[in-house]
């Protein structure tokens, strides 16, 4: 059927969304078990949810990536897409967010979780995606609903639109009245609610409460308007009209409720699904699908399985895929389909052919990723989205425990990569360290598991190198004289060096005076090949910056001279000088930009002022209502860890950027210890 309409519109793509620890999981689990596609209701403490199932998941107790799971409901299919509530896993979200036709976005009426709740709403808010707010473990809630809406209210820029009140019996909420049924329901244990009758006191709270619904509609339908103010009770089915169109045209967020642990408030949330969300059909207009007959998908999330290779998780959002179909990404072949499979957690099922609104695990598209548009046209199909991982945050240095592991860790850090794109992988050429970057500790901490759990790589980790350099402060004339005679041609070089600090950041200048052919022309690349080698490691122990170094003399042999001799000489002259010339440490100084809820501005100063920080200013974030912009510099050292804190100070919402700005002088017991070490570590 056509999207018109409150009936099916085709298979339906849903995600799950919501702050960390909020119920998303169980959510999924309760979803499964009302639609009968598990038997009995798993949990993530038992580690028996289909959700969660990998071992990192169950070891941690939290979803650390997404989860697929098809379903059926009242004959029509339906997949759900379960997203880490972490900030560290954000990405695999936002990589699926896209291709959804809407969202359930899990919240609590915890006043801590709200900053969580926003950053949440303003991915969906930015995509247009329609979503439902679902206020779980009302069970536990001890605010009135009133009052949870007015709390919840501000993470979100549209109207939350209150779709049901609880019933209470004493103060224990026992059920709710559907605002847009006008209709009371009992909560039953792992069973559907019972229908019961509407009066006394609930009466008189519904009526009130479902007053307040409809004149939140009627700011966009006037003619609904017009009804409240002649006091005309407006048709349900112009209700449910309405309550369909303004969810479709992100004009509310309706606010549905129930205890995801117990199944209750569970088949009204997936009926309110059916007759109001979107289909593939819309969603594939918002995204600007051409399919001119061809067959177009977009990948939510790639896997790597250890027996049956990488599956791309894909939307088909026009034409149809199925087995031996060839997909093009927007640059190059992505592969042949070498199977279709519907997926239930981490088990997939062999399928046919998958048609449009249709979410499939397709099997060894060796070249498709994570957010990529896939089509079977000549002509590739311009991206449907373009999601960038946030910049990292945390880094670590590994290295394979054994050996003969090296080429190994490096095929699996591809893959490690192909599955989580906000993994950042560096090969440090100064320092020889393989450098992984993340969006924080747990990330990381999942990353390494990874590699030992699925890849078999067992690997040794620690902090990566900070880039110190050195310099120097006086100014000295060298010579540097090689000379080695032992039988037939000797070496011969001789030099004479003067060298002088430079201004900060400018690098290295290597100049001559030569007169009178003393150094022989063709001599001098190798001379200035010799001071290069030099400055790779000063007194200090580090790369040596910032200095001019002039060639003004010397002398050479007609027989024993040669490039090799004058490129030693000056190697020698370098090392004998820097010494003499009070050589200083260089740190770096990064600019960091923390943002972070107001509320945290006043730790967050502290914070960076017990890391050597200096706080340049702060404003208000632009377009976020309650957060701050703080702006630093900070040495590169204290920026290590510097996460840790901020997510700490924030309930985990608060996060930074920085780019490199200048090299400071660093003098005393830090520079001493920091010399000390290295040269420890040279031992």
């Amino acid at each position: 059927m056509g999207d018109n309409g409150g009936g099916p519109t085709g298979p339906r793509c849903i995600a799950i969304v919501g702050p960390f620890q909020s119920g998303k999981t169980t959510l999924l689990e309760a979803i499964l078990t009302r639609t009968g596609a598990v038997g009995r209701q798993g949990t993530v403490d038992a580690g028996t949810s289909v959700g969660d199932a990998s071992k990192e998941a169950r070891d941690h107790k939290m979803s650390v990536e997404l989860t697929v799971a098809t379903t059926t409901f009242m004959g029509d299919a339906y997949t759900f897409v379960d997203c880490p509530g972490s900030i560290e896993f954000v990405h695999d979200m936002r990589a699926a967010l896209p291709a959804v036709d809407a969202a359930i976005v899990v919240c609590e009426a915890d006043e801590k979780k709200v900053p969580q709740l926003q950053l949440i709403l303003r991915e969906l808010e930015e995509l247009n995606i329609p979503h439902f707010l679902f206020l779980n473990k009302i069970d536990k809630a001890d605010a009135r609903l009133t009052e949870a809406l007015k709390m919840l209210q501000p993470a979100s820029r549209v109207p939350l639109l209150l779709r049901q009140i609880p019933t209470w019996n004493g103060e224990a909420v026992n059920g709710f009245v559907d605002l847009a049924l006008e209709r009371a329901f009992v909560y039953r244990e792992n069973q559907p609610s019972e229908m019961v009758p509407l009066e006394g006191d609930t009466l008189d709270a519904e009526k009130q409460a479902r007053f307040s619904m409809l004149e939140t509609l009627a700011d966009h339908d006037d003619a609904l308007m017009e009804q409240l103010l002649e006091d005309i009770p407006p048709p349900r089915d112009r209700v449910f009209d309405d309550l369909r169109k303004e969810l479709r045209d992100r004009q509310v967020c309706p606010m549905l409720m129930g205890v995801a642990s117990r199944t209750n408030g569970i088949l009204r949330l997936l009926k309110a699904l059916r007759h109001e969300a979107p289909g593939p059909a819309q969603t594939a207009e918002r995204l600007g699908v051409k399919a001119n007959g061809e067959s177009v998908a977009y990948v939510m999330k790639t896997f790597h399985t250890s027996h049956g290779g990488k599956l791309s998780i894909a939307r088909v959002l026009a034409g149809q895929v199925g087995d031996s179909t060839v997909l093009h990404t927007p640059d190059d072949e992505a592969g042949r389909v070498a199977g279709v499979f519907k997926m239930l957690g981490q088990t997939p099922e062999k399928r046919g052919p998958a048609g449009l609104g249709e979410t499939v695990a397709l099997a060894k598209l060796d070249g498709a990723a994570t957010g990529q548009t896939l089509s079977t046209g000549k002509q590739p199909h311009p991206a449907l989205a373009e999601v960038k991982p946030f910049p990292p945050v945390l880094s670590i240095a590994l290295k394979a425990r054994e050996r003969k592991d090296d080429v190994k860790l490096g095929q699996a850090l591809t893959k490690l990569r192909d599955e989580d794109p906000s993994i950042t992988v560096i090969q440090n050429q100064e320092t020889h360290e393989v450098v992984l970057w993340g969006q924080g500790e747990m990330h990381l901490r999942v990353a390494t598991e990874r590699l030992a759990d699925r890849f078999g790589v067992a690997i040794e980790r620690h902090r990566p190198s900070v880039g110190y350099r050195e310099t120097i402060r006086k100014p000295i004339t060298q010579r540097g004289r090689h000379k080695k005679q032992s039988g037939g041609h000797g070496q011969f070089g001789d030099v004479v060096l003067e060298i002088k600090p430079l201004p900060r950041s400018s690098g290295f200048e290597f100049t001559e005076r030569i007169t009178g052919g003393v150094v022989p022309r063709n001599y001098i690349p190798a001379v200035e090949e010799g001071v290069k080698d030099a400055l790779e490691e000063g007194p200090l122990g580090f790369p040596v910056v910032d200095v001019a170094v002039t060639l003004i003399d010397g002398s050479y042999h007609t027989v024993d001279s040669s490039d090799m001799a004058f490129r030693t000489a000056g190697r020698i002259g370098i090392n004998e000088a820097l010494p003499q010339c009070q050589p200083v440490l260089l740190e770096p100084i990064h600019e960091v930009e923390i943002v972070c809820p107001n509320e945290a501005t006043a730790k967050i100063n502290a914070i960076l002022s017990g890391r050597r920080g200096q706080i340049l200013g702060f404003d208000t974030r632009e377009g976020w209502t309650g957060w701050d912009v703080v702006r630093a510099q900070m040495p590169e050292s204290e920026i290590g860890d510097l996460i840790i804190e901020i997510r700490s100070a924030t309930a985990g919402v608060g996060t930074f950027t920085f780019k490199f700005d200048h090299m400071a002088e660093l003098t005393g017991k830090t520079a001493d210890q920091i010399v000390a070490a290295r040269k420890a570590a040279a031992e």
